[in-house]
């Protein structure tokens, strides 16, 4: 790159993507030294960073004075198992806590479950499009362990010998490992990711691999596309599609989502699942592909609001590979009432045209349990802007395929998919993405004050901007079933628009389908939302219905 290769003429048509303007006398300065400039960023170029190299900057929820809450212990529910059932899909869909129990009680093997499920995958998994990889051989192996162990005294707690499934980039020692992306389709991880680790320490039995949008964005994978049981016309969403899509049906005990704007929402919305995306920073992600390092998360994707806890509890560790891991206690109390806490909503956003009668059927539900409810406001703020640092670190994540043109291998080539959205980000203003981070920081600051009134929020799941602003003030989230509704089949998300919706919908017949409600807590306080979760999903009643597929 030369001088003379850039004119004052090209820097006024670059003005256009910028949203500047300069005058004559401004450009014909920058023509003297922009090359320079120009230069560094292509000698920069040369270096090829390996993709699980995190910033030198990270990002850390906690605001000055904030104190971590106190280890209190972790209590879960304690009831009596209902009788183990005879018919296979009865067993299949009891919820983990109930696995659990019949495994101990020796009324049920890890192996006979594990059987379960890979029945049901090898007749149901296809119509779903929702298995990367089954690993039957290691399901069976691991099951065999479990067993073995405890018939020898030992038992490893409530996910002893529960099959479950991991989304497709999370890595799984000689396991392909493609991130739902064909240039990777071949990639087999070396080791284990830290949470895949924990969950075998745990004594839970692995599968397989469940499908992920490509690159955790969407539902179409290089295998096809991951359908909903609800209505296999309409995808899962994503990224999570394969998590969302397999526990709603049956298929596993429980699996793992990972979320950066929506991933564990979004599918557990589709599919009728109960997600958990816990604060920022709790869980390591060492070893999952990152989209993101100041957004990624990674939570349970369950059918029961006890089994979130159960899982949670199982991933809460320390890990000093994760530089943005935050070491806490995991305190949860299923036995604490939930009458008399706070908890607030924004009244705008129960009116946002997005919002259903269901959502607000939840606030009298709330009533009904003696919680009090207090109505909030918050800023106009453009808190959709804030998306365009989401699309600047997955472009940087992922900057050497774009370069490379990989990209062009990508089945999803739509405006709003990531080859089209990865090269518009070559155009963001580094001025701009300084600027969204101080903002990112104000809204910490208005939800910090917001939370100093409340134990909990409650809102809609995809209508208004909690999905953005809490998925980057770091907050847990709890998404839930709490209804269904009818539905035309509708597209796939795009995050082309301003806020994440559930898709546009079609001109065809209508099919029941969940509804999910949310609820967030303060920073490293999931207990109080997935204590409150209980409450409301005894309440609302919708927990057992199954899809018609599955």
């Amino acid at each position: 790159m030369t001088e003379t290769a850039i004119s004052a003429e090209t820097i006024a048509a670059a003005e256009r993507l910028a949203g500047v303007s300069y005058t004559e006398a401004e450009r014909a300065q920058m023509v003297e030294n922009i090359a320079a400039q120009l230069e560094l960023a292509q000698r920069r170029r040369q270096v090829t960073l390996p993709v699980a190299l995190a910033p030198a900057t990270r990002f850390d929820p906690r605001l000055p004075g904030f104190a971590m809450p106190l280890a209190r212990g972790f209590f879960p529910a304690s009831s009596a198992a209902p009788k183990l059932p005879d018919a296979a899909a009865d067993i299949a869909f009891a919820p983990v806590a109930v696995l659990g129990q019949w495994i101990k009680a020796g009324q049920l093997s890890s192996r006979r479950l594990t059987e379960i499920y890979l029945e049901r995958i090898a007749r149901i998994g296809p119509v779903l499009e929702c298995i990367a990889m089954l690993t039957p051989d290691l399901a069976l192996a691991q099951a065999d362990q479990a067993d073995r162990l405890l018939a020898a005294g030992t038992y490893l707690g409530p996910l002893h010998g529960i099959p479950w499934g991991c989304k497709d980039i999370i890595d799984t020692a000689g396991i392909v490992t493609g991130w739902g992306a064909e240039p990777w389709r071949d990639r087999v991880a070396a080791s284990d990711a830290t949470v895949v680790r924990l969950l075998a320490a745990a004594g839970a039995v692995l599968l397989g691999k469940l499908t992920v949008g490509a690159l955790a964005y969407g539902d179409i994978w290089y295998g096809g596309r991951t359908r909903s049981p609800w209505n296999t016309e309409e995808g899962s969403s994503g990224s999570s599609a394969g998590s969302g899509s397999a526990t709603a049906a049956g298929l596993v005990g429980f699996s793992l989502g990972t979320e950066t704007l929506g991933s564990i929402v979004a599918p557990s919305t589709r599919c009728g699942t109960t997600g958990l995306r816990p604060t920022f920073g709790r869980v390591a992600r060492s070893g999952a592909m990152p989209l993101c390092w100041t957004l990624d998360k990674i939570g349970p994707i369950v059918r029961a609001v006890e089994d979130a806890a159960l899982v949670l509890q199982a991933l809460n560790a320390p890990d000093p590979d994760d530089p943005c891991q935050i070491p806490a206690a995991f305190n949860y109390d299923a036995a604490l009432p939930v009458a008399g806490m706070r908890v607030g909503y924004y009244e705008a956003d129960f009116s946002d045209p997005g919002a259903i009668d269901l959502d607000r059927a939840a606030l009298d539900t709330l009533r009904g349990l003696g919680v009090e409810l207090v109505p909030l406001t918050r800023p106009e703020l453009p808190y959709g802007a804030l998306m365009s640092t989401l699309i600047a670190e997955a472009a940087a994540s992922f900057e050497d395929m774009t370069l490379s043109d990989k990209d062009d291998m990508l089945t999803w080539q739509e405006p709003g998919a990531w080859p089209n959205t990865f090269r518009k980000a070559r155009f963001l203003s580094a001025v701009d993405h300084v600027q969204l981070d101080r903002l990112r920081r104000l809204v910490m600051q208005n939800m910090d004050a917001a939370f100093q009134g409340v134990d909990a929020m409650i809102g809609p799941s995809l209508a208004g901007p909690m999905l953005i602003i809490t998925n980057y003030t770091g907050h847990p989230c709890l998404v839930m079933p709490c209804g269904f509704k009818q539905s035309e089949t509708r597209s796939p998300l795009s995050l082309a628009r301003a806020r994440l919706e559930q898709g546009e919908a079609s001109n065809g017949p209508r099919h029941t389908v969940p509804h999910t409600i949310c609820l967030w807590g303060k920073l490293f306080d999931e207990g109080t939302i997935l204590r409150l979760g209980r409450a409301l999903e005894a309440a609302f009643a919708v927990r057992e219905r199954r899809p018609p597929v599955g």
